[in-house]
């Protein structure tokens, strides 16, 4: 992921999808600021490969792409929905692309993103 945007982030209030896409234990499902602050740039054959549908990522170049939402101001993933800081989930969590795997709760840029938005450090 790249580092974060000084746009202001959009507003979010998408319902949360049926069923659990991510794990009730983590921080995350009250959080979502990393998914609207950095870019989700990977290479492009991940997608395929973990079953990511063509709509939720577009080219970056010839072997890179991104989570639609997350190339331009404001930042915010295609995937995510909920309401930053308040209850949130990622609707591909299973295909998520390897940027959205590496970053860990708690870590440098989840701490940046977390203050980005407003919301208390880990």
């Amino acid at each position: 992921m790249t580092e974060p945007s000084t746009a202001t982030p959009a507003p979010a209030s998408d319902p949360l999808p049926a069923g659990d896409p991510g794990p009730d234990s983590s921080p995350c499902t009250q959080c979502g600021a990393c998914c609207a602050t950095y870019r989700v740039s990977f290479y492009w054959g991940e997608a395929p490969q973990l079953g990511l549908p063509g709509s939720l990522y577009e080219a970056l170049s010839a072997w890179h792409a991104c989570m639609r939402g997350t190339a331009s101001a404001p930042m915010r993933c295609v995937a995510l929905a909920g309401g930053i800081g308040q209850s949130v989930a990622c609707t591909v969590y299973a295909q998520r692309p390897s940027p959205c795997r590496e970053l860990q709760a708690g870590d440098d840029r989840c701490q940046r993103a977390r203050a980005r938005h407003g919301l208390a450090a880990l």
